[in-house]
C-alpha cells in the first residue's frame, strides 16, 4: 500500500464525525421527562417494542479491560484532548467517542453531535443498568444497537500496521457485544463488526460471532474505499453464503454510496453543513439498494437480508420504481439472465428499512 493510501487510512476515524460537532455550542432542549418516561401504554400490552436503531457509546474500558496481556499496552484508550474525549491507539488519534447527545438530566443537546466529554452525557449511552431503565421508562422492550464512535474503522485499524493487534481489536468489540447482551437479558443486541480487511480472519470472526449469538454484521457500502475488493468479488463468496444460509443481517447504517459532503456550498456553517448531509446521506440509499439489485448478488444468496439503517422510508418507493423503469429500460435481459426478479421482488424479499422522525411515510407506506 503506498504512503499517500495508508495516510488516507489513518485518517478515516478522526473524520468519521466532523471535529466542529464536538466543540463547546449548541442548544439544550429542555424535556419533560415525566410525560415521556410512563412506560409502554396500555393499549400496547403485551406487545413488545423494539428499537431498530439505537446506539451504544463503546465505553472507556472496553478494550483494556479485556486486553490479553501482549495487548494490554496496545490497545484503544480515551484521552481528553482540548476539552474531548478521543479515542487513540498509541498516538494514533482514532477521533471522538461519539454522538452522545442526552444529558444526565435526560435533556437534549441541539446543534452538535455530542457533549464533548462523556462526564457530561447520560450514563445510560455506556452502560447497561441505566440503559435498560431508560428502555422500561419508554416502553421499549429491546433495542438493536450500533457503535457511535470510529475506533473500529476499518481503515483505521488498516494503518496501524500491526493486523494482529488490528483483528484483536475487533473481537475485543465483538466480545464485549455479546457479554452485553448477556448482562441485559437478550435486550441489547449490538451489531457485530469484522476485520474486513482479512478474508481468513473475516470469514472466521464472521462464524464466530454468530456462534456466540450475535444478530447481525455492519458493513460499509463500498469497501473499495478502504483497499477491500467490492461485493461483486469472490473475496465475499463465503461470507455472503454464511449470512444466507443462517438468515443473519448484514446492514449499512446512515451508509451511501456516494459523499455528500462534497455536495454543499462552501461557507456553510457546521450547522447549515450537516443538515443537508444527512439529509443526503438517507437519499443516498438509493445507489446502496440499487448496486445489490443488479449485481446478481441477491439471486446467488437468496436468503441474504439487508437492513438501510438510520435512513428514512418516504425515499424508498420512488427509488425501487426508478429502479422497475430502469431495469425496463436498460436492463431488458435481465443482464443475461443473472437478474431473476423485478426490484420490488427484490425489496420485499431482501431489505428493510428504519424510520424515526417521518409522518408522511409511516402513513402511506405501511401495509
Amino acid at each position: 500500500m503506498a504512503d499517500n493510501d495508508t495516510k488516507d487510512l489513518a485518517s478515516d476515524a478522526r473524520k468519521y464525525w466532523s471535529a466542529e460537532g464536538y466543540t463547546r455550542g449548541g442548544v439544550i432542549r429542555e424535556v419533560d421527562y415525566a410525560t415521556q418516561s410512563g412506560g409502554l401504554a396500555e393499549d400496547l400490552a403485551g406487545i413488545k417494542i423494539v428499537d431498530t436503531d439505537t446506539h451504544l457509546t463503546e465505553a472507556p474500558d472496553l478494550f483494556t479491560s479485556q486486553a490479553p496481556a501482549k495487548f494490554k499496552d496496545r490497545v484503544p484508550v480515551v484521552r481528553r484532548v482540548n476539552d474531548v474525549d478521543r479515542w487513540f491507539v498509541g498516538d494514533r488519534d482514532f477521533g471522538s467517542m461519539g454522538g452522545n447527545v442526552i444529558s444526565k438530566d435526560n435533556n437534549k443537546l441541539l446543534g452538535r453531535l455530542a457533549f464533548p466529554t462523556l462526564d457530561e452525557a447520560h450514563p445510560g449511552g455506556h452502560e447497561v443498568k441505566p440503559r435498560l431503565q431508560a428502555m422500561d421508562d419508554m416502553g421499549v422492550y429491546a433495542q438493536i444497537c450500533y457503535h457511535n464512535s470510529g475506533v473500529t474503522q476499518a481503515g483505521s485499524l488498516m494503518s496501524l500496521g500491526d493486523n494482529e493487534l488490528a483483528v484483536e481489536i475487533i473481537k475485543m468489540y465483538n466480545d464485549a457485544a455479546v457479554e452485553r447482551q448477556r448482562v441485559s437479558g437478550n435486550r441489547l443486541f449490538t451489531m457485530a463488526h469484522l476485520p474486513l480487511w482479512d478474508k481468513a480472519a473475516l470469514d472466521r470472526e464472521a462464524r464466530r460471532c454468530i456462534d456466540m449469538g450475535l444478530k447481525g454484521f455492519v458493513l460499509p457500502d463500498t469497501p473499495e474505499r478502504v483497499g477491500v475488493p467490492s461485493y461483486m468479488h469472490s473475496y465475499w463468496d463465503d461470507f455472503l453464503d454464511l449470512c444466507s444460509s443462517t438468515g443473519t443481517p448484514i446492514n449499512f447504517h446512515l451508509n451511501a454510496a456516494m459523499d455528500p459532503t462534497t455536495l454543499t456550498w462552501e461557507g456553510f456553517a457546521f450547522e447549515q453543513t450537516l443538515s443537508v448531509v444527512a439529509t443526503m446521506f438517507s437519499i443516498g440509499n438509493v445507489a446502496t439498494l440499487g448496486n445489490w439489485m443488479v449485481s446478481g448478488r441477491l439471486d446467488k444468496h437468496p436468503g441474504l437480508k439487508i437492513g438501510l439503517i438510520e435512513s428514512g422510508m418516504g425515499w424508498i418507493p420512488f427509488a425501487v420504481e426508478a429502479l422497475e423503469h430502469q431495469f425496463q429500460e436498460m436492463l431488458p435481459n435481465r443482464a443475461g439472465g443473472v437478474l431473476q426478479k423485478t426490484p420490488w421482488e427484490y425489496f420485499h424479499d431482501h431489505f428493510f428499512g428504519t424510520f424515526w422522525f417521518e409522518t408522511i411515510g409511516p402513513k402511506l407506506l405501511l401495509e
